[in-house]
């Protein structure tokens, strides 16, 4: 019991990611995501070998948009609006 206590608290403390976008991790609020999918969608960008940048954040929001171009730009993976 005390180990599983520990464990759980252990899981609190880890730093951890609060968002993700197209399945990958964002640092703080995803902005270089969104500004890769949103480059991606005004470029007609339909080929992830066309999605080269300054960041890997960049890329892979272009890579998403690729992927889904369904799904916006405003929100990530779990519906949450992404703050701008």
């Amino acid at each position: 019991m005390l180990f599983a206590s520990v464990l759980l608290g252990l899981s609190f403390a880890a730093p951890g990611f609060s968002q993700s976008f197209g399945g990958n991790s964002c640092v703080d609020n995803c902005e270089g995501h969104r500004a890769g999918y949103d480059w991606a969608e005004e470029n007609g960008i339909q080929s992830e070998d066309d999605c080269s940048g300054n960041s890997s954040s960049f890329e892979e929001g272009c890579r998403t948009y690729v992927e889904d171009s369904g799904r916006g730009a405003e929100y990530d993976d779990d519906g949450n609006e992404i703050d701008e």
